[in-house]
C-alpha cells in the first residue's frame, strides 16, 4: 500500500473521530430526550424545533455502524438512546408506520407516511440490531418493511410510490422537499429503499425479502438509471411516464457504489455485473461535475443550462466513496486521484476545524453556504459513512 493511501485512511479514522465527538458533545438533548432538532451554521440551538425521523435514523445508524470500528462504550450508548427514542417516540404503533416529525415535547407533529423516513428507519435500526441484538429493533424493522411493501409497492406498474397520510390514505403533497417535483415515483426513495432492504438482509435472512431487493434493483436498473448517457432520471408519474429534472452529480456518484454493495447482498451473480458496469459508467459521467479544485458541483440544471453552483458536504462525502469504488473496480489510479483530491477539498473548505463536523457547504466564491450544522437534513451519515467505507476499503 502506498503511504499515501495509509495517510489517507488515518486521516479518515481521525475525521470520523472528530464527527463523533460532535455529534456525541453537542446533540444530545438532555432536557426534553433523543437529540437537538436544529443547530444552525454558527453552532446556536435552535430552542424547540422540531426533531425529524431521518436524523433521528440516520443518528441511529451512524452510532450503530461506527461502534463496529470504534467498539467504545459511549457509541454504543448513543445508539441505543437514538434506537429507544425513535421506538417511542417516532414509530407509530396504532397504524405501524413513522412520524415524519416530533415537537420538543415528544407530540407528534407531521404525521404523514414519507417512506423514504421508513427506509432510513428500517437501515437505522437493522444496523442497531446488528450490534445490540435487540430483538425489538428488529421486530420494528421487519414490520416497517411489511408496511412498505403492503401500502407503498405498486404491484401493477412495479415500484414503489412516496407518501401516505398517518393511516395509510392518499395524499397530496408526495414530496420529501420543497425542492423535489411532487411525483409519485422518485429515484431517491427507491435508492433509499434497497439500501435498508439490503441492510435488513444481512441480518434477517428472507426470501422474500431477498426477491424484493432483486425486483427493486431490476426496476432501477429499468427506469432510473439512463444508460445512454450514465445519469440518474429522478422523478416520474405512477405509470413511469418521466418528469425531467436536474442531473445531480451527488445522487450519481452516490448510486454507483452503493448500488453495487446492494446487487453484492442479494447475491444476484446478473445484478452484480451489470451494476459493476453502472458504477463505472455513473462515475464517469459524475466527472463532469468536478470542479479544478477537487470539489464536486451540485446539479446541473439541464432547463436552464446551467451549473446550480454550490457543493455541498454529502455531495463530496459520496464522492470519496463513488470514486474510490472504481478505482477499486479498474485499478485506473486516476480514480484515486480524485479521491486525494477531493479529500484535500473538503479539508480546506467543508471541514469546521473550530468547531468541529461539517458546513453545508460552499457557493462559487468560496463563501459558506449558511444552512443548519444539524437539523432536518443535516446528519452525521453521510461524512461518517464515507470514513467507514474508505476505512473498510483500504487493506493496511
Amino acid at each position: 500500500m502506498s503511504i499515501q493511501l495509509k495517510q489517507l485512511k488515518t486521516e479518515l479514522s481521525a475525521e470520523l473521530d472528530s464527527i463523533l465527538k460532535y455529534w456525541s458533545k453537542h446533540t444530545l438533548d438532555n432536557e426534553n430526550g433523543g437529540f437537538i432538532g436544529q443547530i444552525d451554521c454558527n453552532d446556536h440551538i435552535i430552542a424547540n424545533a422540531e426533531k425529524g425521523a431521518v436524523l433521528n435514523a440516520r443518528i441511529l445508524w451512524t452510532f450503530s455502524s461506527s461502534y463496529k470500528v470504534t467498539k467504545k462504550e459511549s457509541h454504543r450508548k448513543i445508539a441505543q438512546r437514538a434506537f429507544e427514542f425513535l421506538a417511542d417516540h417516532f414509530y407509530d404503533a396504532e397504524f405501524g408506520g413513522l412520524f415524519w416529525s416530533i415537537n420538543v415535547d415528544k407530540t407528534p407533529k407531521d404525521t404523514k407516511n414519507q417512506i423514504y423516513a421508513l427506509a432510513f428507519a428500517i437501515y437505522g435500526l437493522s444496523e442497531y440490531y446488528a450490534i445490540a441484538k435487540d430483538e425489538k429493533a428488529l421486530e420494528i424493522a421487519i414490520n416497517l418493511y411489511l408496511k412498505i411493501q403492503e401500502h407503498s409497492y405498486d404491484p401493477i406498474n412495479k415500484g414503489y410510490f412516496e407518501a401516505f397520510t398517518r393511516d395509510w390514505q392518499p395524499i397530496d403533497d408526495l414530496r420529501l422537499s420543497d425542492k423535489d417535483a411532487n411525483e409519485k415515483k422518485t429515484m431517491n426513495t427507491h435508492l433509499h429503499i434497497v439500501e435498508a432492504y439490503a441492510n435488513l438482509l444481512k441480518v434477517w435472512k428472507d426470501k422474500k425479502l431477498q426477491n424484493d431487493i432483486t425486483e427493486l434493483l431490476e426496476t432501477i436498473e429499468k427506469y432510473f438509471i439512463n444508460t445512454q448517457t450514465g445519469h440518474l432520471r429522478l422523478f416520474f408519474d405512477e405509470n413511469w411516464i418521466e418528469k425531467p429534472d436536474v442531473i445531480s452529480y451527488g445522487h450519481d456518484i452516490e448510486a454507483a457504489w452503493l448500488l453495487l454493495q446492494c446487487a453484492e447482498i442479494s447475491e444476484n451473480q446478473t445484478l452484480i455485473e451489470n451494476y459493476a458496469q453502472y458504477a463505472i459508467q455513473m462515475a464517469e459521467v459524475t466527472k463532469e461535475g468536478l470542479d479544478t479544485d477537487g470539489g464536486l458541483w451540485y446539479e446541473f440544471d439541464t432547463k436552464k443550462n446551467e451549473l446550480v453552483a454550490e457543493k455541498h458536504w454529502w455531495v463530496q462525502a459520496e464522492a470519496l466513496i463513488g470514486f474510490y469504488n472504481t478505482y477499486q473496480l479498474t485499478g485506473d489510479k486516476s480514480y484515486l486521484d480524485i479521491v486525494y483530491k477531493n479529500w484535500k477539498f473538503i479539508k480546506k473548505h467543508i471541514l469546521d476545524k473550530q468547531n468541529g463536523e461539517w458546513f453545508w457547504g460552499i457557493n462559487r466564491d468560496y463563501s459558506l453556504i449558511e444552512k443548519d450544522k444539524a437539523g432536518f437534513w443535516k446528519c452525521p451519515y453521510h461524512n461518517s459513512r464515507a470514513c467507514l467505507e474508505l476505512i473498510n476499503r483500504i487493506k493496511t
